[in-house]
């Protein structure tokens, strides 16, 4: 706006209009002085032509015009000017320099601009590539971040899996615990039966002794009553042989006493072969009912130490398959951990990541906002000196065309 009131200034100080007049009768004239704008700040040249005391300025252009004047004013008269007219062509000389030194600085403020528009259009063009540069960028930037996303989206996925495994597999060690415990109990109550069987075992054992001890007691008593007859026999024997017994029978009858010991004997025997039949088939009975017992028990006891050897086998199996479980357990956990820290890891990487690349984004965008600002001010601003360029050119134009069309100057002096 300054530089508009500047040129309106200088146009309004482009024509420059003096009125004078002689001593005497001179007549008004008008002075004109006028510049071109054509030879870089300078103006051209004023040719004036006097003869006498009267003196025409024709067209102030390259050509100069004939000059008419009477012969009669050549004869020498006393002139007498007035000082205030020296004064004013000096002050339009003033004037004249003054004016031609602003529009010298106008064609060089002019051509300031003309430089400066130049360099703000290469300017625009500069910052029209980097835009479409930086739109790339932006474009290379989403699609990291697409990519990244889909990295994200994969380690979710991927951890959604393994917590599905996990989960399974922590069920078939929650099984495998479970039957572990329940043939632990198996195998408890198989060593409790087995300590009962022991018991009964033992305890028949002992009935066993304690029968085969009765037995030989019995032998021993047998064998003792034997002697003990067979002593009793003899003494008996003995007496009779040496008694004599005189008995008054009856001659039809007669005692016979080896039928009669004979009898005894027997009966003896009988008694002794009883009893001895009696223990004899109660300790069969007893042998063979401890024997059946034994054989039972035995048969028992060779069952229950397979099936504790099946027991202990079956629980060494699953002894191995729990640790077998625990140790894949364990990688499983150590890779879920793994996995969940890369995981971790690789989004708060890519957090990181999104959030530079917003913030660059964000940077972008004010900078583009600034650009995009710094551009509208320099259109403004191109706009304005496009318009001062034109106003200047109308000027010019103008001044060029009142210096084309011819002018003249006339003054007269009369004495």
């Amino acid at each position: 706006m300054s530089i508009m009131r500047r040129a309106m200034s200088t146009t309004s100080s482009r024509t420059v209009r003096q009125s004078y007049a002689t001593p005497g009768s001179w007549s008004n004239q008008t002075a004109i002085y006028g510049f071109a704008p054509s030879y870089a700040g300078g103006i051209s040249s004023m040719s004036l032509a006097r003869q006498g005391f009267c003196f025409t300025q024709q067209s102030i252009t390259p050509q100069i015009s004939p000059v008419h004047f009477n012969q009669s004013l050549l004869t020498p008269i006393h002139r007498d000017f007035d000082n205030t007219v020296q004064a004013i062509r000096i002050q339009e000389k003033e004037q004249i320099k003054t004016l031609n030194n602003r529009f010298a600085s106008f064609i060089d403020k002019v051509r300031s601009l003309e430089q400066q528009n130049k360099m703000l259009e290469t300017k625009w063009s500069l910052l029209q590539e980097q835009t479409t540069s930086r739109s790339n960028i932006d474009g290379m930037f989403e699609a990291y971040i697409a990519n990244l996303r889909r990295q994200l989206d994969g380690l979710g996925n991927e951890k959604m899996k393994l917590e599905g495994e996990l989960k399974n597999t922590q069920g078939l060690v929650e099984d495998f615990k479970t039957k572990y415990e329940d043939e632990i109990n198996k195998r408890t109550s198989a060593e409790n039966e087995f300590v009962l069987l022991k018991k009964d075992v033992d305890a028949a054992y002992m009935n066993r002794a304690e029968l085969v001890a009765r037995v030989d007691a019995l032998q021993d008593e047998i064998d003792f009553l034997r002697a003990v007859y067979q002593a009793e026999l003899s003494e008996l024997q003995c007496q009779i042989k040496d008694t004599s017994v005189v008995v008054e029978m009856d001659n039809s009858r007669t005692l016979d006493m080896d039928a009669i010991v004979a009898e005894v004997r027997a009966q003896y025997e009988e008694i002794a072969n009883q009893s001895k039949a009696e223990a004899e088939s109660w300790y069969k009975q007893k042998f063979n009912e401890m024997q059946s017992s034994a054989g039972q028990y035995e048969t028992d006891l060779r069952t229950t130490k397979s099936e504790i050897a099946d027991l202990k086998r079956m629980i060494s199996r699953l002894q191995n398959e729990i640790e077998a479980m625990k140790a894949q357990r364990s990688s499983l956990e150590l890779q879920i951990t793994e996995a969940e820290e890369k995981g971790e890891k690789m989004v708060n990487d890519a957090k990181a990541k999104i959030k530079d690349l917003e913030d660059a984004l964000s940077r972008t965008k004010l900078e583009m906002a600034r650009q995009v600002r710094d551009y509208q001010d320099l259109l403004n601003v191109k706009v304005a000196l496009d318009l001062e360029i034109a106003t200047y050119r109308k000027l010019l134009e103008g001044e060029e065309f009142r210096w084309e069309k011819p002018q003249s100057l006339s003054l007269h002096c009369f004495s």
